[in-house]
């Protein structure tokens, strides 16, 4: 029988965004999330991402004048030849003072316990907590926030989170999805020398393959067993990604503290236009849940580059919709078209991101309402050889431009831009 959990008078949750990198936590920040979390790479599952300890001194600053929480990654799993490392991490810990540490080794919690003990400790994702037994356990030790395995469904984290009533839990609302359990995964190691767990996947589950195997059974020599892929065959372990916006006024009644986005490696644009999104689907259903929709917010969704949305193991066992055979190309034809460096009344400087022309329509996507800007461009002026083009292109070095346009209004700087390309 399924137990009747209480879900009225909910609290606003925590929103939580990754931050790769300083472009990324002033983004975050300015389209309203809450909290971000970070890492020094060397010691997360942040291998990838351009965050030098200068920025993270910065992005701590930042945080602090803004009122905002920062979480610092230590959530790798640890070998003896990471000690040195972790002892580094712990006094750069603990010269920054986060808001936490969100870790999944518990050789490594209960080091940092011992050397931090006035810094909570979060678990992550990584850790696979699917169960109360588990929470309990990490409760136990020390923990104060426990996030959630992504294979646990709705009802069994309404579950876990009444039978350990004391511990805060966090839940992942979108982002990627992939093949192994909760990100745990040696295929990327195994075939391309790059750890998943230390943050260097290359995403063999999203590889091309053509696969034709004949199996023999051993006291059946003679009999030969075929297996062959069929044309839809190609993307076997390609996952579509998570997007939880259509169940997200359950998420919002059932009061968890912190819901978190997926995105450690993505852009400044990605980071913006997921946290837009989910800050403002949050505050309008706490301002009326009864009329409350998710429709508005999932087509702006649908306009980031993703390779389809999953509900993943919310309702259950995901079935063979989750997966996407065909390709891992982008559903959105939508793209980031820049971000604003500088604007006015006449014109707006962008560093661009894609290749902009007179004529072009585009959109801002301000901080500040969640109906995008349309804006026609009359005239771009490129910045590096000071003259006026009919035409530009992105490329390395970073391009900038001014692109006049009539009825311009003033952007915060990091305002993003996106451009249809059909």
């Amino acid at each position: 029988m399924t137990k009747n959990y209480n879900l009225q008078s909910p609290a606003k949750p925590e929103l939580m965004l990754p931050a790769g990198n300083l472009d990324c936590l002033k983004t975050a920040f300015l389209y309203g999330a809450d909290s971000v979390y970070v890492g020094a790479p060397a010691m997360s599952l942040r291998a990838r991402t351009k965050f030098p300890i200068d920025d993270l001194y910065q992005g701590f600053k930042i945080a602090r004048s803004h009122e905002k929480k920062i979480y610092f990654a230590l959530n790798i799993f640890s070998k003896n030849s990471d000690m040195e490392r972790l002892n580094q991490s712990a006094e750069l810990i603990e010269d920054m003072r986060p808001d936490g540490i969100i870790v999944s080794d518990p050789g490594v919690f209960i080091y940092l316990k011992n050397r931090l003990p006035d810094i909570p400790l979060h678990i992550s994702t990584q850790a696979n907590v699917c169960s109360s037994l588990t929470a309990k356990f990490w409760q136990s030790l020390g923990a104060k926030m426990c996030v959630l395995g992504r294979e646990t469904t709705f009802l069994q984290s309404l579950q876990i989170k009444q039978e350990v009533p004391n511990l805060k839990f966090e839940i992942f609302v979108h982002g990627a999805m992939c093949i192994s359990y909760s990100g745990r995964c040696l295929m990327s190691a195994f075939m391309a020398n790059r750890s998943a767990n230390a943050g260097q996947c290359a995403h063999s589950c999203r590889w091309k393959y053509k696969s034709k195997l004949v199996l023999t059974e051993e006291l059946r020599p003679q009999e030969n067993l075929e297996m062959f892929e069929d044309e839809r065959g190609s993307y076997i372990m390609n996952s579509k990604d998570l997007c939880l916006m259509p169940k997200l006024d359950k998420i919002l009644a059932a009061q968890f503290n912190a819901l978190k986005i997926e995105g450690r490696t993505k852009s400044p644009y990605y980071t913006a236009q997921t946290a837009r999104v989910y800050r403002n689907a949050i505050d309008d259903y706490f301002l009326n849940p009864q009329t409350w929709s998710y429709k508005p917010y999932m087509d702006e969704l649908q306009t980031l580059q993703n390779r389809g949305y999953t509900l993943g193991f919310f309702d259950g066992q995901p079935d063979e919709y989750a997966q996407d055979y065909e390709d891992t190309a982008s559903k959105s034809d939508w793209r980031n078209a820049g971000y604003i460096i500088n604007s006015s009344e006449d014109f707006l400087e962008i560093e661009i991101c894609h290749k902009l022309k007179k004529g072009d329509r585009v959109q801002v996507l301000t901080p500040f309402k969640f109906k995008p800007i349309d804006i026609t461009i009359d005239q771009i002026y490129d910045n590096l050889n000071k003259c006026f083009v009919d035409n530009i292109s992105a490329g390395k070095p970073k391009q900038s431009v001014k692109i006049f346009a009539k009825n311009l209004e003033i952007f915060p700087k990091h305002t993003v831009m996106r451009i249809k390309i059909s």
